[in-house]
């Protein structure tokens, strides 16, 4: 787990002009900001456990182009909702920094982590962008209004989410991710130890996966929360519950389950590239993930149906 520098960033981009993710080249231009906050049409109602966010947020240095990362709305209600200004939230598989940069446009400290260097160098690039924007933003307040906002600081680290060595224990106020999902979007060119997407076999996944809970768990301060999004597949015309799995592992390490939310997709590129090449289609096509709100608790509290159940067994 290795910090990355803006000198280290800088270097990077007197060097090179893109960054490499699997097989997609994203440039490294400079982003221009037009507004900090995501329009009205972009965030829909979340009062309820079924989420759909049809319009893909563009604010800030969000960007879509980067194949599997989650929409900013996702981050920035459960930011508002479960943490407070000056709180530090953890990303531990950042991909392309959406959630870091949420957490900083909210007042909030973040640590972005990610196991492929390359998207990490893209997460400090957003996040770099993002802070010199706000700086022109106070020279220039014509520009984007009278904005008086502070915004919170960042930290980016090249590291495996499985080995968190240089984050205290309960040091975190909060933590939001969005894990690779078996199999789907490969996000580095060689096979890395400890890479979710670069691995076909169900069970050395979910090994993984459980080694990435166990440190989440380890750093979470108690009483707070931890939010991951998941999603199934299928196999053979044959659907596999990750999704079941992955809330099964999570509890098997002492979170207790909050919320489940069901997240509606929109514009499943790779999920219709795949699929729509099968000329019988005999089963359905997945349009929806998971949002699992866990919490570790206090000692002195206890859910008992909502934790893991002696009854239930599940081994890896």
């Amino acid at each position: 787990m290795r910090e990355i520098t803006e000198k280290e960033y800088l270097d990077f981009l007197e060097k090179n002009k893109f960054v490499e993710i699997g097989k997609e080249k994203i440039s490294l231009e400079p982003i221009k900001v037009e507004r900090f906050e995501p329009k009205d049409e972009e965030m829909t109602a979340t009062d309820t456990t079924v989420w759909s966010f049809p319009k893909r947020g563009r604010w800030a240095t969000h960007r879509g182009n980067y194949r599997g990362n989650w929409p900013p709305q996702i981050p920035r209600v459960l930011i508002e909702k479960y943490s407070k200004e000056g709180d530090t939230v953890l990303d531990p598989m950042a991909g392309s920094g959406t959630t870091c940069i949420e957490a900083v446009l909210l007042g909030r400290n973040c640590i972005a982590v990610d196991l492929n260097l390359q998207s990490a160098i893209l997460t400090y690039h957003r996040l770099y962008w993002l802070l010199k924007a706000f700086e022109e933003q106070k020279a220039k307040p014509s520009l984007f209004g009278n904005n008086q906002r502070k915004l919170g600081s960042f930290r980016v680290f090249h590291g495996d989410a499985r080995s968190l060595e240089k984050l205290q224990d309960e040091s975190i106020d909060l933590i939001l991710t969005h894990p690779p999902y078996l199999n789907i979007v490969g996000y580095n060119k060689e096979k890395i130890e400890g890479d979710l997407s670069g691995t076909k076999k169900l069970e050395e996944y979910l090994r993984m996966l459980r080694d990435v809970l166990k440190e989440c768990y380890r750093v979470l301060k108690k009483g707070k929360v931890f939010g991951i999004l998941v999603g199934d597949t299928r196999s053979e015309r044959h659907y596999i519950p990750i999704t079941t799995y992955a809330l099964l592992l999570a509890l098997d390490v002492g979170f207790v389950l909050k919320e489940e939310v069901i997240k509606v997709q929109h514009k499943m590129k790779t999920t219709r590239e795949v699929w729509n090449k099968k000329k019988e289609k005999d089963f359905l096509l997945i349009e929806h993930e998971k949002l699992f709100i866990l919490e570790k608790l206090p000692e002195t509290k206890s859910f008992k149906y909502s934790k893991k159940q002696p009854f239930v067994e599940f081994k890896l």
